[in-house]
């Protein structure tokens, strides 16, 4: 009779020759297709996150190699994900949202939340595609239907863009909006030539720092703890952030894909408390592997709560399997992590995907510890460095 843990010993031991075979094949083909599937690199002045080749985080997030893969593989035991989920779609948005001080937040999938306030209609990391990855029959495939549909997407203004990952930036997708919409589309530093090498008109590069007005609002670009590349070689090459929306609905904090760190108090005492935060909270597991890049729930409940934020709404899970943990477990995790904290579910509410949330605003309170609004040019820049931001 076998044993489990023999039973147990053998099933790691053909995921780690698989592993191996998948990271052998996988290293061939990449360095065949290193040229096309790589982004663009960023050339530019150098400044203290960036060395004339490659950008760094303030607090290092240590790069993953083969043994880190191998080790991945064979301790690994993910669960087991729905084939498909999610019914009809949600209704189609309002076409704008004008009235003063209102917001309203739809979280259509992973990391694309639409944003709608003083009129101006925001979109963020827009993922429709079916796999993401370099080829759109490799990659992540879809386990869950965008709760609106495209077609229903009331006309976008600006595209923020976190980062490069093809989870976040999504290139069949801003095709389809520059197409439709033609939307300024807002990128760290770097990722506008991605967009210009694939024909897709409106990026906009910001470094850490620089802001760009989006009509009434103003958005700012501010540092994460994350990474980017899209290919074999280019990891480092363009930069990656967080971003603050500032109007009269109050800020909203957009943190993308982080990990811990000292840029989410930093944000809160340059723009006070956050009317709305839109945290990750998922593909943490397994911690030693993610911790550096990715928050956990219950970082994005403390994360909540050095932002200050009247609510939080997550984001970045369930959609695409991307790490061990289950399709169910980090909403399931957060709420834990909220009692454990003694804050109530409306705080953090779990959105049905494509269902709009409106966003209460800060009290009065809270109101009076923000700071005052800071000018377009509030940038300091290295002299000689054009363009290069120092926060």
């Amino acid at each position: 009779m076998v044993s489990k843990r023999s039973t147990g010993r053998r099933s790691r031991l053909g995921r780690a020759l698989g592993a191996i075979a998948l990271v052998s094949v996988a290293a061939a083909t990449g360095a065949l297709l290193a040229g096309c599937l790589a982004a663009p690199a960023y050339e530019g002045p150098m400044t203290r996150h960036f060395n004339g080749k490659r950008f760094r985080n303030r607090v290092e997030v240590p790069e993953k190699g083969f043994s880190d893969m191998l080790r991945w593989w064979w301790e690994r035991e993910p669960s087991k994900w729905q084939d498909r989920r999610g019914g009809p779609a949600g209704p189609p948005p309002a076409r704008r949202v004008d009235e003063p001080g209102r917001l309203l937040v739809t979280h259509i999938n992973h990391s694309t939340m639409l944003l709608q306030l003083e009129g101006v209609n925001v979109l963020t990391d827009p993922v429709y595609s079916e796999r993401i990855g370099p080829i759109s029959w490799v990659g992540p495939r879809r386990h869950r239907d965008p709760g609106v549909r495209f077609e229903d997407l009331p006309p976008i203004d600006v595209v923020l863009i976190s980062h490069n990952h093809y989870d976040h930036l999504d290139l069949p997708t801003l095709k389809r909006l520059a197409r439709r919409d033609r939307p300024r589309i807002l990128v760290p530093l770097g990722n506008s030539a991605l967009l210009e090498k694939h024909d897709i008109p409106g990026g906009e590069d910001l470094d850490w720092g620089q802001k760009r007005r989006v009509g009434p609002l103003q958005v700012t670009f501010l540092p994460s703890r994350h990474w980017s590349g899209r290919g074999m070689g280019d990891r480092f090459k363009t930069l990656w952030g967080a971003f603050v929306i500032e109007g009269r609905a109050g800020p909203i904090y957009v943190a993308g894909d982080t990990g811990w760190g000292p840029h989410l108090a930093e944000a809160r005492r340059r723009f006070g408390p956050m009317r709305l935060a839109l945290l990750p909270i998922g593909a943490y597991e397994p911690r030693w592997f993610m911790r550096a890049a990715h928050l956990s729930p219950a970082e994005a409940v403390e994360a909540h709560l050095v932002l200050g934020a009247r609510t939080s709404v997550p984001m970045h899970y369930g959609t695409f399997k991307l790490s061990d943990e289950g399709q169910d477990t980090p909403p399931v995790a957060l709420r834990l992590a909220l009692r454990g904290r003694d804050i109530a579910r409306s705080r953090f509410p779990v959105l049905e995907h494509g269902r709009p949330l409106e966003v209460a605003p800060l009290p009065a309170r809270q109101q009076a510890e923000r700071p005052a609004p800071s000018s377009d040019t509030d940038c300091a820049r290295r002299p000689g460095a054009a363009g290069a931001c120092i926060v």
